[in-house]
């Protein structure tokens, strides 16, 4: 998943939960006291598993971090693999050109 698309499943998930719940309460026939307790529970409950997304997120973009550099450190060396060779072929074409 891409970071961005993290991002905003994260606001959708967030958004979708607090209108859900505060739906809910709106419309549910309990006491004030009642009411704000579960306004507090699902705070509680929205935060906790915001936290968890965050922490889920910051470790896949963590290893999609790790991958690239992984995968970079190969092909660097492949490249001056590749010009060491073609540097090797222009020396031996300089001494043949020297000879002549």
């Amino acid at each position: 998943m891409a970071t961005s698309d993290t991002g905003k499943t994260l606001i959708a998930l967030a958004s979708g939960a607090a209108i859900g719940a505060v739906l809910g309460i709106l419309f549910a026939p309990d006491k004030g006291d009642k009411t704000r307790q579960k306004i507090k529970d699902g705070y509680k409950d929205l935060e906790k598993g915001m936290k968890t997304k965050l922490a889920n997120a910051k470790v896949d973009l963590e290893e999609t971090y790790e991958e690239l550099l992984s995968n970079m450190s190969y092909k660097t060396e492949d490249v001056i693999t590749f010009l060491e060779k073609k540097l090797a072929d222009l020396k031996e074409q300089n001494a043949k050109l020297h000879k002549n």
